[in-house]
């Protein structure tokens, strides 16, 4: 094999190895569809002679804006960790920003800036949890084909919005028929925002539920705010200084839940002896709770998963079977919920 001279470049492999350069080039890149022989010419060359290429261009990945308004909490750390973990396995970035402009984007021009912001550093979609989006962001978003699927949208009144969330219509009804099936006629329900699609479904299922027994739901026995510990703690207070207290509680939420929890123990109540009380999600505080809650489990990580594999599908072009999806809900039983103790009852009353 004659020495070559001077700067070793992609040409003069070629020539020597009598291949052409895309041949050589096939195999710096390892590319497959180049024969054993001819592969082993190359490689020679290239050694015998110390090769070196140009610095190869740093891999870019595509990256997908994840937004959350709010104070990261249990029930967003599951639906953040599915859609980076869905992340991960499509060979996607996921930027998280938890800016509170993202609660309202205000003005059209706003909008319209933070839009050119997610197209200046490649965003090839983007993903809301819980977030509330206003016409000017919507249009933003869809004049510059920027796909949007938001988990357990926080506004109602945009069908055209691509969502994920769960059954939380039946999710509501199984916390309270299981309540129900306890002797409780007495129930409450201390929830989220009454604009939160998610909330109203919940309701709905728990108002379902009572009038399918025929069991009243007076006014102050429903408190709606948000879905975090403190609005537990606020609502289940109110609740729990009535007169004729309600007996049990649905929560919105696990952490709603914790709060409801505190507010019996502040008043000498003991749960579930006293107040029997069901929560919704299953995040990790639910098994952490003293005592353990009953729950309506979310699949919460799946959902982030589907959110992210679903903006991904829009952002190729592709299709989806439906603007909503709907991941099913289960009740989890534990040891916050118990049979009414009639005398407590009476107690109360």
């Amino acid at each position: 094999m004659s020495q070559l001279k001077g700067r070793v470049t992609l040409a003069t492999v070629a020539g020597t190895a009598g291949v052409s350069v895309a041949t050589v080039s096939k195999v710096l890149n390892g590319r497959s569809d180049v024969s054993p022989v001819t592969r082993a010419r190359v490689q020679e060359i290239l050694q015998k002679h110390g090769y070196v290429g140009r610095r190869p261009e740093p891999v870019t990945r595509d990256t997908v804006e994840l937004f959350y308004q709010g104070v990261v909490n249990a029930y967003s750390v599951e639906v953040i960790q599915g859609v980076v973990e869905a992340g991960q396995a499509a060979g996607v970035d996921v930027v998280l920003n938890t800016h509170p402009r993202h609660r309202q984007i205000a003005s059209a021009g706003r909008a319209a800036r933070w839009i050119r912001d997610l197209i200046a550093n490649g965003r090839r979609a983007a993903i809301g949890i819980t977030s509330d989006l206003t016409d000017a962001d919507l249009a933003a978003l869809s004049r510059a084909r920027l796909p949007l699927v938001v988990v357990d949208p926080g506004n109602v009144g945009a069908p055209d919005v691509t969502s994920v969330g769960s059954t939380n219509f039946a999710g509501g009804m199984a916390a309270t028929q299981h309540l129900l099936s306890l002797g409780h006629r007495r129930i409450g329900y201390v929830g989220g925002p009454p604009t939160s699609e998610c909330n109203q479904a919940r309701i709905s299922g728990f108002r379902s539920a009572m009038e399918s027994v025929g069991a009243d739901v007076p006014a102050d026995y429903v408190w709606l705010q948000d879905f975090l510990y403190d609005d537990g703690v606020a609502g289940g207070s109110a609740l729990l200084d009535l007169p004729d207290r309600p007996s049990a509680i649905f929560a919105g939420s696990d952490e709603v839940a914790l709060g409801i929890l505190e507010a019996a123990r502040a008043r000498g109540l003991r749960v579930p002896e006293d107040l029997s009380v069901v929560g919704y999600d299953d995040t990790e505080v639910a098994r952490l709770a003293s005592p353990p809650l009953t729950t309506v489990k979310q699949p919460l990580r799946e959902m982030g998963a589907v959110a992210l594999r679903t903006a991904l599908q829009l952002a190729a072009g592709e299709s989806v079977s439906s603007h909503h999806v709907e991941l099913a809900t289960s009740l989890i039983v534990r040891g916050s919920a118990a049979p009414i103790h009639y005398s407590s009852a009476a107690a109360a009353s």
